[in-house]
């Protein structure tokens, strides 16, 4: 049986936000991000667009580009709180989804048109998440995930468009090959430099010549060019959280040295959010005294995946959690809430030094290791680290449980 996918995709989600909460946005240029030169462009109108404005582009370049725009720092939390109203619309709509990223989900329809026409759910779940929620979004329909996301993007701004089966390379043939999910700039320019230009070019090439010039990843290139993927959509619930705790030797009521062990905590899970892709909307501290009387607090926060921004919410709830001032035997904390996504809903207040030197931290984690790069002040904490990627879709590896 052959799939149908569903990809939605709320348009210009910031700015959509923004205009929601007043009117005199509309139609007008708008950028969201960073406010100070340093800062970083999280979301850009379709007006800054014909100016050569993008998203993640330096905000003092957007500005000389466009110097007319209106500049918005945005509100994270007011971000997540529309998309979690997007994602209970859908979520009473249809049995398995996915949320890949704030503003994007995947829906597996297939077998729907024996019952209802998959086309018209579509148009009719579009239609009620605009009516709800006032805000634009633009969906693509096809047999996979990778020919109904570029189907998304060719019929935005707030429509839709429906792919035939049998009609994915046709389709995609004359888009340019930068429209191809997974081709970014240095990739893109690898193969402006070959000479290919549009999509059709590739799908004309052996398979086994793209891997000459880009390995492995020039392989799945060429099939998503050729309209081939048979990637599943990933249940929204598949992975609800991921945490780590540790249990001392020896009970104790060294704050100094708990302190230091949730950083530590905190910068690897942190991590291992960006290594997978993730960002986490709550976060958890578990506290066991030696009585082993056990307690936990909790806090709902914006999407994100950045130490600055999760650390100090960490200690904060343990400084409101630890009020016996009794030993401590077990410590832990826990991301939960968990969704597919970038590092774009930090840039608000983010430079691009900072966004760079989280690349830089994290590629040297993943070459050396997870603990190759550690804050002074959670060096003490020498058992913290994971060998394996969380997210990676395989089961957890179950260690003895490692003492502190």
């Amino acid at each position: 049986m052959n799939k149908t996918i569903l990809h939605l995709d709320l348009d210009t989600f910031f700015v959509s936000v923004e205009r929601l909460q007043d009117s005199k946005l509309e139609h007008r240029p708008i950028l969201v991000g960073g406010v100070s030169d340093r800062g970083v462009v999280a979301a850009c109108s379709y007006e800054t667009r014909g100016f050569g404005v993008h998203s993640g582009m330096p905000m003092k370049m957007a500005k000389e580009l466009c110097p007319e725009a209106i500049i918005i720092k945005g509100n994270a939390g007011t971000y997540s709180k529309h998309s979690d109203i997007v994602t209970d619309i859908i979520k009473e709509q249809v049995p398995v989804f996915e949320k890949s990223s704030i503003d994007e989900f995947y829906a597996d329809l297939t077998g729907m048109d024996r019952f209802y026409g998959c086309h018209q759910f579509s148009t009719e779940l579009r239609h009620k998440i605009i009516k709800e929620t006032g805000l634009p979004i633009s969906f693509g329909l096809s047999v996979n995930k990778v020919v109904s996301k570029v189907a998304t993007n060719e019929a935005k701004p707030n429509n839709e468009l429906k792919i035939d089966i049998g009609h994915e390379k046709p389709f995609l043939a004359p888009l340019s090959i930068k429209k191809i999910p997974m081709v970014g700039d240095k990739t893109y320019q690898t193969l402006r430099n070959l000479g290919l230009r549009q999509i059709k070019t590739i799908q004309e090439m052996p398979m086994d010549m793209m891997q000459r010039v880009l390995g492995a990843n020039g392989g799945v290139i060429w099939k998503r060019a050729n309209g081939i993927d048979n990637t599943p959509v990933i249940p929204f619930s598949e992975r609800k959280s991921i945490s780590t705790e540790r249990t001392f030797e020896r009970d104790t009521i060294d704050v100094i040295k708990l302190r230091g062990i949730l950083i530590a905590m905190t910068e690897n899970l942190a991590y291992q959010l960006r290594r997978g892709k993730k960002l986490t909307a709550c976060i958890a501290v578990k506290i066991r005294y030696s009585d082993f009387n056990t307690y936990s607090k909790q806090l709902k926060i914006p999407y994100t995946s950045a130490d600055h921004i999760l650390i100090p919410k960490i200690l904060d709830l343990f400084n409101t959690l630890y009020n016996k001032r009794l030993l401590i035997r077990l410590i832990g904390i826990r991301f939960s809430h968990l969704v597919q996504g970038n590092y774009q809903i930090d840039l608000f207040d983010d430079t691009e030094e900072i966004l760079n030197l989280y690349n830089a931290l994290d590629k040297i984690r993943e070459r050396y290791g997870d603990k190759s790069v550690i804050r002074a002040s959670g060096m003490d904490a020498k058992t913290i680290g994971r060998m394996h990627n969380p997210f990676n879709g395989q089961p957890p590896i179950v260690l003895a449980h490692r003492k502190q």
